[in-house]
Formats: structure tokens, C-alpha cells, sequence
């Protein structure tokens, strides 16, 4: 099933993420993760693309296992990862897979890098116009509520944004965020944009301290006075901290659906109990 038609049908849903093994030998405890949150009846799932090409290899792997448990799979594809001749491989594969979903990113730039090269794509604009000439996926691509972290001016991030959607880009998924005013006022000025494609709205359930300093640091994301006061109570009592992330995140989940965001993606780092949890905690308002 294509995600984009999902997305349009009115309905509350709700995704999740993985991430594949670096090591091969550690793929059988990757398909315990796919079993575990495919019980969870989740819309999709999301298969991230290591950086470097790292686990690249086991992307489509994990897709295939996604789609053989009922639940329809999205295939990370990133302009780092992936010279322009691995993408033509790549998507080639995924569609003798028959797996049609494809979440189209630049990626992290490793350090001491030489990107781009004549061989990569060098914008993720690049990538989801190459993707939509190439066969009839869905396509999807990042935005960032509160600008990317590489981009000086948020209306400057906004047109960058534009021309991925004019390039093909049939939904988007945000960037976490913490603070859910942020996501209203993206929403609104990308509308009057004219950017009118469903967006999904990413959220993170901040399980402990170090994961959340990481996350900021690399993402520039702002964390509201509210929830520094949960990390800084909390940091210390890894359970508490586990607990009220996880509430934390419910709420912001609650107040989206309330106000009419209908598409929830959670970023769960392979944590099918976490995922679980909230779930759980969505069952009568989603049900």
C-alpha cells in the first residue's frame, strides 16, 4: 500500500522506526524488533539508511521482513549513503521487492568528508526527482519545524522544502520536535507557501539525559522549559526518566490529534516496548 493514500483517509494513524544491524550477525535480533512492533498493528514502518553506507545493504532486507508481517514498509534512501549508480541498483531492487515507499534524504555529512562527489546526488531534491522518473513510488522527505540545522534563514529552509515537494515529494516527516506550538506554526507557513502535502509529525519519547543531550546537539532541536525540568528532575532514576518520556510523548500525541494533526510518526530506536507503551496509552483515543 502506497503511504500517501493512507495518509489522505481521514483516519488517526500512527507509525514507527528502526534501524538496521551494523553487523550482519546481528540481524536475527533486528527481525525480533520487526515482530514485536508489526504486532503492534502500526500503519508503517520506517527503515532508516546507515551513514557511510554502513547498513545500507540491510535495508531492503528489513523492508522485505516489514511487508511479510502485514504491515507496510518505508525504505530510507540518502544521497550520502549512495553514489548515483547505487540508487539506480537500489531502486531497482525495491521494486522486484514490491516495496513502493521510499523516504528520500540527503543524510548526515560524516565528518572529513568529501561530499558531494560527481557520483552523489547532492540534494535530497536531487534524489526524489531521480526516484520519481525511475518507477511509480511513493515518495516521502524530511522537514525541519523549527529549520534545518545548516540553514541560516527558515523561509530560505522553507523554498529548499518547496522545490523537494515540486520534485515529486508526495508527504513529509518532521524533524522531532518538543514543543508542539513550533509544528503549528510550521504548518501554517509552509501552507502559505503553498506546500499542501500531508505531513507527518515526528515525535521522540526522550527515554534518558544522554540520548536527549546527543539529539539537541545534533539537531539544533529547542527543548521547552517544561521538559528540561523532566530531564533535569529525572535524569538520574533511569526508570522515572523512561516513565515520563514516554508521558511526555503520549501528551504531545494527545494535543496533535486534538488539534487535527492526524499523522504520527514515533522515533522508537528500536524499542518495541516503548512503542508499546504509548500505544497503549493511545488505545480508546486512536481506537
Amino acid at each position: 500500500m502506497k503511504i500517501s493514500e493512507c495518509l489522505k483517509s481521514g483516519r488517526v494513524t500512527v507509525s514507527c522506526e528502526l534501524f538496521p544491524p551494523k553487523k550482519d550477525g546481528e540481524l536475527e535480533h533486528v527481525r525480533e524488533v520487526v515482530r514485536d512492533m508489526a504486532a503492534l498493528k502500526p500503519d508503517f514502518m520506517s527503515v532508516t539508511y546507515g551513514a557511510g553506507g554502513g547498513t545500507s545493504e540491510n535495508t531492503v532486507r528489513i523492508a522485505q521482513e516489514i511487508e511479510s508481517r502485514g504491515v507496510t514498509a518505508l525504505a530510507h534512501l540518502t544521497c550520502v549513503s549512495s553514489t548515483k549508480d547505487q540508487v539506480a541498483r537500489i531502486l531497482t531492487e525495491l521494486k522486484e521487492k514490491r516495496i513502493e515507499n521510499i523516504l528520500a534524504l540527503r543524510g548526515d555529512i560524516p565528518q572529513d568528508s568529501d561530499f558531494p562527489s560527481p557520483g552523489h546526488y547532492r540534494y535530497a531534491s536531487e534524489l526524489v526527482a531521480e526516484i520519481k522518473a525511475r518507477g511509480d513510488f511513493c515518495i516521502g522527505a524530511a522537514c525541519y519545524p523549527e529549520g534545518h540545522v545548516e540553514c541560516a534563514h527558515k523561509e530560505d529552509d522553507i523554498d529548499y522544502l518547496k522545490r523537494k515537494v515540486e520534485s515529486g515529494c508526495d508527504f513529509l516527516t518532521t524533524q522531532m520536535f518538543f514543543d508542539n506550538n513550533i509544528l503549528y506554526n510550521f504548518l501554517y507557513r509552509i501552507l502559505a507557501k503553498g506546500i499542501n502535502v500531508p505531513v507527518v509529525a515526528g515525535i521522540m519519547p526522550v527515554t534518558n539525559s544522554r540520548q536527549i543531550k546527543r539529539i539537541c546537539a545534533l539537531s539544533g532541536t529547542v527543548l521547552p522549559p517544561r521538559f528540561k525540568a523532566i530531564v533535569d528532575k529525572f535524569s538520574d532514576r533511569p526508570a522515572a526518566m523512561k516513565q515520563a518520556g514516554i508521558a511526555y510523548a503520549t501528551e504531545q500525541i494527545i494535543d496533535l490529534i486534538s488539534n487535527n494533526v492526524k499523522n504520527i510518526h514515533i522515533y522508537t530506536m528500536n524499542k518495541p516496548d516503548i512503542a508499546a507503551k504509548i500505544m497503549e496509552n493511545l488505545s480508546e483515543i486512536i481506537g
